[in-house]
């Protein structure tokens, strides 16, 4: 049965290129932070890591872990599936660690829907502008202004689930937004006042979405 010892599960969603990625890898490096590492069938960037940054499985194998109902979370994003197993996640819980997931909206709202026995702290990442946003997507390893384009359509849907999650944080400055979430969960953690301003928030995305 789940203890006051037990880990804390965090998530971290955005819309694609906002800088959740980066985020996660920061907050891993504390004590007591572990990455859930999430399986998919989209092939492995150039930098990237098997194992490490991903399970990287075919669509078959993802199927049959699907129909063994092995997932707390799954979804398909830009014709690739990703999803987050369930044994792993609960043994580090279990042994007081706090996980850390880099997962979308859908994925967020599984793992919610699951109810489990354990703390949850979510926070959507938001850029500063829709501007900043198409410079960062044409800037990753997407040669392909298309590709960016894409994502930018997808953002306009993405942007709209903030309502769903605890905090939403502007990522202006990774530094400064990293500071910001870690003071969140500290506060969360071991309840204590919390610096976060919703006014400032919703008027931010009424810019984002105008």
């Amino acid at each position: 049965m789940p203890s006051e010892k037990d880990g804390v599960m965090i998530i971290l969603s955005s819309p694609s290129g906002a800088g959740k990625t980066t985020l996660v890898k920061m907050l891993s490096k504390m004590e007591n932070f572990e990455i859930s590492i999430s399986h998919t069938t989209r092939q492995p960037r150039p930098n990237e890591t098997s194992n490490e940054d991903y399970f990287f499985v075919n669509e078959k194998e993802f199927k049959r872990l699907i129909k063994n109902e092995e997932f707390l979370e799954y979804a398909k994003v830009f014709s690739n599936f990703y999803g987050t197993t369930r044994t792993p996640v609960i043994d580090k819980l279990n042994k007081g660690k706090n996980v850390l997931f880099d997962i979308d909206w859908q994925g967020a709202d599984q793992i919610k829907n699951k109810n489990l026995d354990y703390k949850l702290i979510s926070f959507f990442i938001l850029p500063p502008s829709k501007e900043i946003l198409f410079e960062r997507l044409s800037n990753r390893d997407m040669k392909d202004k298309l590709i960016a384009e894409e994502r930018m359509k997808q953002f306009g849907r993405d942007v709209l689930h903030w309502i769903n999650y605890d905090y939403v944080i502007i990522n202006d400055n990774i530094e400064t937004c990293y500071s910001k979430i870690i003071n969140l969960i500290h506060a969360e953690i071991n309840n204590g006042s919390k610096d976060y301003d919703a006014e400032y928030i919703r008027n931010h995305i009424e810019k984002l979405t105008s």
